[in-house]
């Protein structure tokens, strides 16, 4: 009898739906089948089981934060049971060790984290018995019974779990050293704050960082433009003034000479160009460039748009979200045609049928096994659903996907480009620019719901001149203007910018480095890293403008050069961890050098903190911080202890005013559980039972709006949910 082990629970039930079950505690129990033929169980972990120990739990000493004790280097790794999730850890122990269980199927997501997870919870079971590996890119029932029916040996996937150990502990490495020191450091020049740092975090914080202290720095200047009009027998055109190729003056008086000298003045087409430019339809989406998508149309965070994906993944709508590869193999090609035909009877898709290109099943652009790594691009399944029964949110990140895979099917846009170059007087010489719709293409498709793209004001319909047409200058004037400094980055183009961060390093062979892995983090880390930086308050994001907040300055600026702010040490970790997933690197040797570099970053830490000079900063602000709610680690855990807490497993104290972990000031966890809602207060008893996973006792009285009601509280991922008559809501 096999156990199946999934990394979440919808998506055990998910793996179970094709066959005949019932639902235990925990768990799910398969009847005998075709593919089971003595039934299976099916059970799943709650994200992350189990998570790398504490410090302390290696040496006591190392519980407190002290630059003596530094750096913290654990002989060998260790994983422990989270504290919030014995139930499970329990309940997936004891069908691991029951004796009926002859077989395991490790069905974890088909990626790095998903090996980590399960593999986790099955060496601290201590149960050793064969396994295989399910490894399936969308939840649809064929995907599922197909990858059941070929399942992968244990042996293929394993040096992917070595990649993702060692990516663990190393971060947790750099991340636990460098976040002590740092803060120690800065509380001896009175910053009384506490700073994280990590491998990933921080080089992405330092970009951001840059973009602010570049438009800091950015000093406004004036400048002029000549602007004539044209008139040659009829046809009128705009045309700008330039020298060499520049258009701005930077004296308002030589501006006004070329204005003077132009005006009414006989002008001569020197030369009309046109050149025509056609244009791919976009690839198919991968995660990042739907999480830009989404955040440029609609505002979505990146780690919106990748939980709405992920929701639409275990509805097996589309295929595995986490994916960094645009293009798909011919198996998936193959079912293109099934998928448009039902997508065709959307009614907002309607107006792109019949496609102009019935296949590209030949079509390298998209359909390319090399170029296809762990998953294939997100598409649509031919689990195509009825989209009016998706929330609003679904249906718009279900639609960019499918319209992304019409666009493939449709043909190239053409522009025509023409360039005039207008002479006045033998002298002064003016360009104009014009842009002209050839075929429309695939932009039917993708542009068809988005705003227009904003046209440049240079761009305008020229008319057909012919080179050495005579005319004259029907018009001329100056324009003022300013330079501008650069724009903050959005939410979607910071998640480009760390998939791109290889252009921002100096060294040719770590640039292609960066290219040939991820950039910064992973597809499925970037959403999780922008969202910690928003956490810690090292950015703000208002109206989707990203910008570093003071705190994030500081740190950058006392991190200086060192490793920990540039992509460099990330790409060169990142060439050796993809050595180890392919099995020609060893984990050992690895983890040795990333120890050496621990022991260099506390040092050239030390080293640094002695040039520092903070003069140009407020450091009340942080002061007064501290005063205000940033208490020190010890005054945070003297509150009333209530229970642990669902995110870190610390205890989650009485506050005053809302209830929240006694780990915020160490590592910046934000569990909090309002002390109010809806007019009530939440009592230290019904809390305590949300903690435990039980529902409230009944509280009287709610009221919103001029509705008064009763209900009991119950807490589900995080937040707090009403539950009426065993209802939730």
């Amino acid at each position: 009898m096999e156990l199946i082990i999934a990394e979440k629970p919808d998506q055990g039930l998910k793996l179970a739906s094709p066959f005949q079950y019932k639902r235990r505690d925990g768990y799910i129990e398969i009847a005998p089948n075709p593919i089971f033929k003595q039934g299976a169980y099916c059970t799943w972990a709650v994200g992350h089981l189990t998570e790398l120990c504490p410090p302390e739990f290696y040496k006591q000493d190392w519980k407190a934060w002290a630059i003596q004790t530094l750096p913290i280097i654990p002989e060998k790794f260790q994983y422990k049971v989270t504290k919030s999730k014995y139930k499970q850890f329990n309940i997936v122990k004891q069908l691991l060790k029951n004796n009926e269980v002859t077989r395991i199927i490790h069905a974890g997501d088909a990626g790095r984290e998903g090996e980590l997870i399960v593999r986790n919870i099955i060496q601290l079971s201590g149960v050793k018995k064969p396994m295989k590996r399910l490894w399936i890119s969308s939840l649809t029932n064929k995907a599922i019974m197909d990858g059941f029916t070929n399942l992968l040996d244990e042996s293929d996937t394993r040096t992917t779990y070595f990649e993702a150990y060692s990516r663990a502990c190393a971060d947790w490495l750099v991340g636990m050293n460098a976040s002590r020191v740092y803060t120690l450091l800065l509380q001896q020049k009175g910053i009384s704050d506490v700073f994280s740092l990590g491998r990933v975090q921080t080089p992405t914080l330092a970009l951001i960082v840059k973009r602010e202290k570049e438009i800091h720095n950015f000093k406004s200047k004036p400048f002029w433009e000549v602007m004539a009009t044209f008139s040659f027998n009829g046809k009128t055109y705009r045309g700008k003034w330039h020298k060499n190729g520049e258009t701005r003056l930077d004296e308002e008086a030589m501006a006004e000479k070329i204005r003077q000298f132009c005006d009414g003045k006989e002008a001569l087409v020197q030369s009309a160009e046109k050149e025509r430019k056609e244009y791919h339809p976009p690839f198919l989406f991968n995660l990042s460039a739907l999480q830009a998508t989404a955040n440029s149309l609609y505002k979505f965070s990146p780690q919106k748009t990748l939980e709405v994906a992920q929701k639409l993944y275990v509805k097996g709508i589309i295929s595995y979200p986490r994916s960094d590869s645009s293009h798909v193999t011919k198996e998936e090609a193959k079912t293109f045609p099934e998928i448009l035909e039902k997508l065709k009877n959307f009614e907002d898709l309607k107006p792109f049928f019949p496609v102009p290109m019935p296949s590209i099943m030949n079509n390298k652009r998209y359909v390319n096994e090399k170029k296809v790594s762990d998953h294939y691009a997100i598409i649509p399944t031919e689990q195509v659903p009825l989209i009016a029964k998706l929330n609003p949110d679904e249906q718009k990140i279900y639609t960019l996907i499918a319209k992304r895979l019409i666009a493939a099917h449709y043909d190239q846009a053409i522009f025509d480009y023409t360039t005039i170059h207008t002479v006045v007087d033998n002298r002064a010489t003016f360009i104009s620019k014009g842009k002209q719709q050839i075929q429309e293409g695939w932009r039917k498709v993708i542009y068809s719901e988005q705003k227009k793209q904003k046209q440049d004001e240079d761009e305008q319909d020229l008319p057909l001149v012919h080179e050495q047409e005579q005319g004259k200058v029907k018009d001329v004037k100056v324009k003022e203007g300013k330079t501008e400094p650069p724009k903050r980055y959005t939410e979607g183009q910071l998640i480009t910018l760390m998939k791109t961060a290889g252009k921002h390093l100096d060294d040719s062979e770590l640039v292609k480095v960066l290219k040939q892995t991820e950039g910064l983090g992973t597809e499925a880390t970037r959403a999780g890293i922008i969202k910690s930086l928003k956490d810690r308050k090292y950015i703000d994001v208002k109206k989707n403008q990203v910008s570093a907040t003071n705190k994030g300055i500081l740190l950058i600026d006392s991190i200086g050069n060192s490793l920990l702010s540039s992509p460099e040490m990330t790409a060169k970790w990142e060439q050796r961890l993809h050595e180890i997933g392919e099995g020609t690197a060893s984990p050992s040797d690895f983890m040795n050098q990333v120890k050496k570099l621990s022991t260099k970053l506390i040092d050239d830490a030390k080293l640094q903190s002695e040039s520092w000079n903070f003069t140009g900063y407020n450091l009340e602000e942080f002061k007064r911080q501290r005063r205000k709610g940033m208490k020190s680690r010890k005054s945070l855990s003297t509150g009333t202890k209530i229970g642990p807490c669902k995110k870190c497993n610390e205890d989650v104290v009485d506050k005053g005013t809302f209830y929240g972990c006694s780990n915020y000031t160490a590592t910046k966890c934000s569990f909090t559980i309002s002390k109010k809602v809806l007019g009530k207060t939440v009592s230290q008893t019904n809390v305590k039972k949300l903690l435990k996973g039980e529902e409230s006792n009944v509280i009287k009285g709610f009221k919103k709006g001029d509705k008064t009601f009763d209900a009991k509280l119950a807490l589900v991922e995080g937040k707090l949910k009403f539950v009426y008559s065993n209802r939730e809501n």
